[in-house]
């Protein structure tokens, strides 16, 4: 465990934004927005984000929102610091061709990208995009995928031929530098057994610190028996406010804003995915709008309307700093954090929560503002 903490925000490119929860994800459309996710907005949030110390940005991946490639490529011209962490699903393009792009993001954008592998949960939308394997082949083609794309990265001239990938003499011209770090998540043994040998950041969505402390260790032990070692992220949402009144106040205008309908048949949806990560976040909130405090400031109010990470850290800004430093405990290096809006999320956070993590020395601003406010000489010298 570092004593440094790092911070990554959130692009909403699943439907847009709003002052409402924006739902959307594991084969769920996204729900109405009131702000669209053009690039004059997304930009707003980028410079924000980097503004306040976010290192990186996630931008999700999927039928449920925009593409998350060239989404960022064109953020990376209105940003000047932010790196992105694309998510992306290994099988829909050619190890070669996703190597060679991500060599050509990291080498125009001096080094600013981040990669989020996602294998795909749901089968039904996986064929949308004419992927026809189950959930156990798609985690076993990544696996070969991601060993293609690691040894392409090297500068290695590649022949291979796998069980589901094959390819012959395949050299990158032109390799990423520095080489783009592996996000990658997921909670069955054969999401296990992939981050255990790939990943550089396993990332867990956010669950109660013992169901983490689990997770914690169950894949630290996987990628000590491949002599690696990884580190370890989570995914959660933030209400954090001044007062913990506040912050509560605004969880249960959120929650009085889900139609219970909309419950109901978002609930309906998610639970046909066949993720098991999915299927830990249905059970915190039990597709019902009471008992959601999961634990002290945890709040699984979220996920009743929105695939993927459904929990939020709900609290003052001391509190929310304390239940960071309570998972920090537990292995967890990396947060990558939204909310609802995210401009305005990322100011509540930045200018809340990072203060108080830095003043306690487990963070520093990755770009530190430079120059101050000069006085105002209101009085004329005499």
């Amino acid at each position: 465990m570092s004593d440094q903490l790092r911070f990554h925000w959130f692009l909403p490119t699943n439907g847009g934004d709003g002052r409402h929860i924006v739902g959307g994800g594991h084969g769920v459309a996204a729900g109405a927005a009131g702000r669209p996710a053009s690039i004059s907005y997304l930009g707003q949030v980028a410079r924000a984000a980097e503004d306040v110390g976010f290192e990186a940005a996630l931008t999700p991946t999927g039928a449920w929102c925009d593409d998350a490639w060239l989404s960022t490529a064109m953020l990376s011209q209105v940003s000047e610091r932010l790196k992105f962490l694309v998510a992306f699903r290994p099988g829909l393009t050619s190890p070669f061709l996703a190597a060679q792009m991500a060599g050509t993001f990291q080498n125009r954008t001096g080094g600013r990208l981040l990669l989020n592998v996602v294998t795909g949960g749901e089968s039904h939308e996986q064929r949308m995009f004419g992927d026809y394997l189950d959930k156990d082949a798609r985690y076993a083609r990544c696996g070969e995928f991601l060993e293609v794309v690691r040894r392409l990265w090297t500068g290695e001239t590649v022949t291979f031929e796998g069980e589901h990938l094959r390819l012959d003499d395949a050299t990158l011209a032109q390799v990423p530098d520095p080489l783009p770090e592996i996000y990658f998540g997921g909670s069955s043994p054969a999401a296990g057994a992939v981050a255990a040998q790939h990943a550089d950041v396993y990332l867990t969505w956010g669950e109660p610190p013992e169901a983490v402390r689990e997770k914690v260790e169950w894949i630290r032990k996987l990628a000590a028996d491949e002599g690696r070692e990884i580190r370890f992220g989570i995914r959660m949402h933030t209400i954090t406010r001044d007062t913990s009144e506040e912050a509560w106040a605004e969880a249960d205008r959120l929650l009085a804003a889900i139609d219970p309908a909309a419950i109901q048949r978002v609930q309906d949806g998610l639970r046909r995915s066949e993720s098991e990560g999915q299927r830990r976040m249905l059970e915190l909130n039990a597709g019902s709008k009471d008992g959601l405090e999961i634990h002290p400031n945890v709040w699984a109010g979220v996920g009743l309307v929105r695939g993927g990470a459904g929990t939020a850290l709900v609290g003052s800004h001391e509190q929310v700093a304390d239940r960071i430093e309570e998972y920090a405990a537990l292995g967890i290096d990396e947060f990558v954090l939204s909310g609802y809006p995210h401009l305005e999320g990322a100011y509540w956070f930045g200018e809340g929560v990072l203060p108080i993590l830095a003043e306690r020395g487990r963070w520093t601003h990755p770009a530190p503002p430079r120059g101050h406010t000069a006085s105002v000489p209101f009085g004329g010298r005499a």
